[in-house]
């Protein structure tokens, strides 16, 4: 018998369409071609098949849905595997066409303004909470965790020593190698001290630090955070009655806020050493001199800015960390976004507040 053989009937009611052997791929398209020349109403006789797949049902299914045709003589297993079908015909869901450049940038604009501002209203809603939080820890001391902030003392700051040492050492190097090349011109190389004096502990010194840190720390933070959040340890201390913000994020706060100071301090000192020994080496100018010079040309008032400016700085680098660390959810691929976003968000933000500061202690007469 062939693998199909269709014959056309007429009826009173209509065409009839009578199958005969195997309704399969092979001969789906003359199936099809056949089905389609026939007038309606069409109906379709299975009593003689004896095997039909996919396609075959395909073809038959497609005709019921769209001519309203009737099938006659379908076996159980045919009748099931029609059903079958029927079952996945779901409409695909077609992909848009790309807007063009314009309406692309224009969106992303757009969805990035969004997603800062819907950034901003939940940092500040951390930072109240983190407020509460303080509050209570003032109003009853016994919650304070005295080890867990000794532990972030040695973490943010006595490991960072190093690190930040080295950096400012060299940056004191640079800045004076820089500003000996560019007042050599005008026969101006003593003024190198000045430039290393005010510019490093005015500016350089707690900002660069603030940068160390938000790498060093804040990255760490968020990655700690989103760590325990992940592996559900945020929602047990919940459970048991241990308030997350008293117990994680306020020593890491107090952490970043008391040792900021510090380290910038320490910055401004390994960047004017640094500073002293180019010159001493390059310019020959004695060390004596150099720390006389010093005195002379950098006010104390730039001293008391950098350090204003410290403790400031440290707050803002750990709130985004925790802040970070507390959004993390689904899986550790997103404590590695947070963990990035953390620390560019904390690096811009100490920017921004830089401006503001110099600008703020310019007005006041702190030049």
């Amino acid at each position: 018998m062939a693998d199909l053989d269709g014959q056309e009937g007429e009826d009173p009611n209509g065409s009839v369409y009578r199958v005969a052997g195997a309704l399969t791929i092979t001969r789906a398209a003359t199936t099809q071609r056949e089905i389609d020349a026939l007038p309606d109403p069409v109906t379709i006789d299975l009593s003689d098949i004896n095997r039909m797949d996919t396609v075959g049902a395909w073809i038959i299914y497609r005709t019921v849905r769209d001519r309203g045709a009737k099938v006659i003589g379908a076996s159980r297993d045919e009748v099931s595997l029609l059903e079958q079908v029927g079952e996945f015909d779901k409409p695909a869901r077609v992909t848009p066409e790309e807007p063009g450049s314009a309406i692309r940038v224009l969106k992303e604009i757009g969805e990035w303004v969004a997603e800062t501002g819907a950034t901003l209203v939940g940092l500040l809603g951390f930072f109240g909470a983190t407020l509460i939080g303080f509050a209570n820890v003032i109003r009853r001391p016994k919650r304070f965790r005295v080890n867990a902030v000794i532990q972030r003392f040695d973490v943010v700051g006595v490991r960072a020593l190093g690190i930040i040492g080295l950096m400012s050492f060299l940056i004191g190097i640079v800045i004076a190698q820089q500003g000996s090349v560019q007042l050599a011109q005008f026969g101006a190389q003593i003024y190198t001290i000045n430039l290393i004096g005010r510019i490093t502990v005015r500016e350089l010194g707690t900002l660069m630090t603030a940068i160390m840190v938000a790498g060093r720390s804040g990255s760490a933070f968020a990655a700690q955070l989103g760590t325990m959040k992940i592996t559900e340890e945020i929602d047990a201390m919940r459970t048991i009655g241990v308030s997350p913000i008293e117990a994680l994020v306020v020593p890491r706060i107090i952490s970043a806020v008391v040792m900021m100071p510090l380290l910038s301090f320490w910055a401004m000192l390994m960047a004017l050493i640094g500073g002293g020994v180019f010159v001493w080496f390059s310019l020959e100018i004695p060390p004596i001199t150099y720390i006389q010079r010093l005195q002379e040309v950098t006010p104390i008032t730039d001293l008391w800015v950098g350090l204003i400016k410290a403790p400031v700085f440290g707050f803002i680098i750990a709130l985004a960390g925790c802040f970070q660390g507390m959004l993390v959810e689904g899986n550790s691929e997103e404590v590695g976004t947070r963990t990035t976003t953390a620390v560019v968000q904390s690096i811009f933000m100490v920017i921004v507040l830089d401006s503001v500061f110099a600008v703020f202690f310019s007005n006041i007469g702190w030049i």
